[in-house]
């Protein structure tokens, strides 16, 4: 058998390794890393190298942002479990911090490096990720990828029990995690050649906005599992960071174990932040914009700097609340009736009642004209899970097209979920209905 195997080579040579992997040997052969992901069928939007405008959260730091604490996650990423032993970054905030920017920033820095093992976005509402049941199977895949070695254990484990690889499956969550994932990575690590400089800089995992995934008790089991592999195995060399809201489910585990270090993005959510982030957007949209530019010429600089103190001291340490304030002043509205600038939009701004009810209301009355506003905009406030545009046009029985321009015009508080393009309400706005 050996002979035809290396029938038609030119030189006689087949680098061959073996792992053990919870007392099993296997033997590493070259394989088609497709054929893998087509076994695994992990979810392809997940990661961070997703289209984040079709697939939420569209989140990132803007250069010269956040760099404080960026600066002190990579040097955690990066120490030595054998000097920094907690295995596990929790960075905890409220919703609006900035925690899925940040998370994105650090994929982003970690892969250059390439020490990222792999990624996961979680997103309320939309399908495969807001559950648990895919993620052993997303995150092997990936670490197939980012660390090729391990793809032969993963698919000979897959091959071996193949119900590992379904949704509803005998197996616990925790065991196909252990089998799909922390098992081929600890038989690879192990490794005399790679062992040195894996414990030296270790890999690294990224999990965001833990709490929208609507499975708490799989929450529950995919931290206690990590936990236990943690403590079962000090000295691996492998990080994890999650972020999310501080909810029970979560902060149960995560704030009562040694092993997980943790971070209160609160802390890190300053005014000069705000004011960081406000400098940098304003700057650009000026240089871009000649009507803006026309009146600084005139009459000085814009917005002055008492108005820059109000709105800054309107945001109040919310970044995303910030982000949409800046969508509301710059974004162009689409409405024929509607010629306002940023100039005309910038008072608004600083009149709207803190929170975002005020913000969907002036939102909403520049738009309140179009043609089925009032029966598009119903219809999303009573939604309890989001559509996409074809299927409310289809409810309404009305052209999408006709959809799509009410939309398009309200992007300052609707969001898309997703790679159907459907779109929804952002959860920060509870009292929405109220408004309407």
């Amino acid at each position: 058998m050996a002979a035809r195997f290396l029938e038609g080579s030119s030189n006689g040579q087949v680098e061959l390794k073996v792992y053990n992997i919870e007392g099993s040997f296997h033997q590493n052969l070259s394989l088609d890393e497709r054929g893998l992901s087509k076994l695994l069928k992990p979810i392809t939007d997940a990661s961070h190298t997703r289209d984040r405008k079709r697939s939420p959260p569209d989140s990132a730091c803007l250069p010269g942002t956040r760099k404080g604490v960026i600066k002190w996650i990579v040097s955690w990423v990066s120490s030595s479990v054998l000097i920094r032993r907690q295995h596990v970054l929790w960075v905890y905030g409220y919703a609006g911090c900035g925690k899925s920017a940040i998370a994105q920033e650090i994929s982003e820095q970690v892969q250059s490096g390439g020490r990222l093992l792999a990624t996961f976005f979680f997103c309320r509402n939309a399908g495969d990720r807001s559950k648990m049941e895919r993620l052993p199977n997303t995150l092997a895949c990936q670490m197939a990828t980012s660390l090729p070695e391990t793809a032969p254990l993963i698919e000979a484990a897959a091959k071996a029990e193949p119900e590992l690889l379904q949704v509803e499956s005998s197996f616990s969550l925790g065991a196909r995690l252990q089998r799909l994932f922390y098992q081929p990575f600890k038989a690879v690590a192990s490794q005399t050649s790679l062992a040195k400089s894996f414990i030296s800089d270790p890999y690294l995992i990224i999990i965001d906005g833990l709490d929208e995934c609507e499975d708490k008790e799989g929450v529950q089991e995919f931290i206690a599992t990590t936990l236990r592999f943690f403590k079962q195995n000090p000295n691996i060399p492998l990080r994890i960071f999650i972020t999310s809201r501080v909810e029970q489910h979560i902060h149960s585990l995560l704030n009562t174990d040694d092993g997980v270090r943790l971070k209160d993005l609160a802390d890190h959510c300053s005014r000069s932040g705000i004011e960081k982030l406000m400098d940098i957007v304003f700057n650009a949209k000026v240089k871009a914009d000649p009507v803006i530019q026309a009146h600084i010429r005139q009459n000085g600089s814009w917005p002055s700097t008492d108005d820059s103190q109000k709105l800054v001291d309107h945001i109040g340490g919310s970044f995303i609340f910030a982000s949409t304030l800046f969508r509301f002043i710059f974004e162009p509205p689409t409405s024929d009736v509607d010629h306002s600038t940023p100039l005309d939009r910038f008072p608004l701004a600083l009149n709207i009642d803190p929170g975002l009810d005020g913000l969907y209301t002036q939102t909403l009355a520049r738009s309140e004209r179009l043609l089925h506003f009032a029966e598009i905009i119903s219809t999303l406030a009573l939604l309890s899970k989001p559509l996409p545009i074809s299927s409310i046009a289809e409810l309404l029985d009305i052209q999408a097209s006709a959809v799509a321009h009410v939309l398009v015009d309200l992007q300052a508080i609707v969001q898309k979920t997703g790679q159907d393009g459907s779109s929804h309400l952002p959860l920060f706005t509870l009292d929405f209905s109220l408004v309407v």
